[in-house]
């Protein structure tokens, strides 16, 4: 059964006019129940960490506890671009937590989802970009820890380069980060992740597609991962606000439906973060969104 973790935290309001679609969470949870997708029983609500020992093998103490404690100066709030609140950094727990539950899933199922996360803005030491604690990094730690993968690979390909998730893993080699972005976009000073490809503005399906066909089954052959994460952002499509690429909603599909062959075909487990998406529209959000899940479920079960 598909496992998607989705808690009603993961739909803190924000000011008025703030241009970060909050909405697209709920929203995605009613569609897919709506169009019979997903029941009830395909989602659960993560439980809020309570020893935050998972979150402190990821990111430094004195960072965390200034958030939990909302003592983070003026200038680190500001970078990260959300006005932080005691709910808010549990929601970012919450999840947190969802995508560790979720490798459970996707180590039973073969696959499982977050509705959220994909906060790859996240660095062991600050936040940026609407992300606060990395999602992903923090599960793949534990995953390692826990001796429930030796190898791991994360494939983002978010519009955005996952910086954070590069700086995270910098020195750790049985984690190898993958991140696909447009190059002429956030963050402008990149770090190193242990492959990147830049794209240029405009980028369309065919040269998009054609790129990723020829490094994913590449990079699997070569690193041998019995674990991957994938942060499907839905920000490559032309009309995102945020991104500079140029891909249709079928193409970032068809994206979707390579990745998830490719897992599924090397019988490698996969848990899925959302990432961004921040079309002008929130029903060409909640559409690309919902073709994950409608693949996940065609595919796998």
């Amino acid at each position: 059964m598909l496992k998607i973790a989705y808690h009603p935290y993961y739909n803190h309001p924000l000011k008025k006019g703030h241009r970060f679609p909050m909405e697209k969470y709920e929203l995605l949870q009613l569609q897919l129940v709506y169009e019979g997708t997903c029941t009830a029983e395909n989602f659960f609500e993560p439980e809020l960490l309570q020893n935050h020992k998972q979150i402190l093998e990821v990111h430094d103490a004195e960072y965390f506890y200034d958030l939990l404690n909302l003592t983070l100066n003026h200038q680190a709030a500001l970078k990260i671009g959300f006005l932080l609140s005691k709910r808010l950094i549990a929601r970012e727990i919450c999840i947190a937590s969802g995508t560790i539950q979720a490798t459970a899933y996707a180590l039973q199922y073969g696959i499982a989802m977050n509705i959220a996360g994909g906060t790859h803005h996240a660095y062991s030491n600050r936040g940026e970009g609407f992300c606060m604690l990395n999602d992903q990094a923090i599960a793949a730690k534990h995953l390692l820890d826990k001796n429930l993968a030796k190898r791991i690979l994360i494939v983002d390909l978010d519009v955005h380069q996952g910086n954070g998730t590069a700086e995270i893993f910098r020195d750790e080699p049985r984690v190898f980060t993958f991140s696909m972005h447009a190059k002429n976009n956030y963050p402008f000073e990149k770090e190193h992740s242990d492959l990147d490809i830049e794209l240029e503005d405009n980028t369309n399906d065919s040269t998009y597609l054609k790129i990723l066909r020829q490094t994913l089954p590449k990079l699997i052959t070569e690193h041998r991962p019995d674990f991957i994460f994938y942060l499907c952002g839905v920000d490559v499509i032309a009309s995102d606000k945020l991104g500079k690429l140029a891909l249709t909603t079928e193409g970032c599909k068809t994206r979707d439906r390579f990745v998830l062959e490719t897992c599924k075909h090397h019988a490698i487990p996969v848990m899925c973060s959302m990432g961004g998406g921040y079309s002008p529209e929130i029903k060409t959000i909640v559409e690309a969104h919902t073709n994950t899940f409608r693949l996940a479920q065609e595919l796998y079960f």
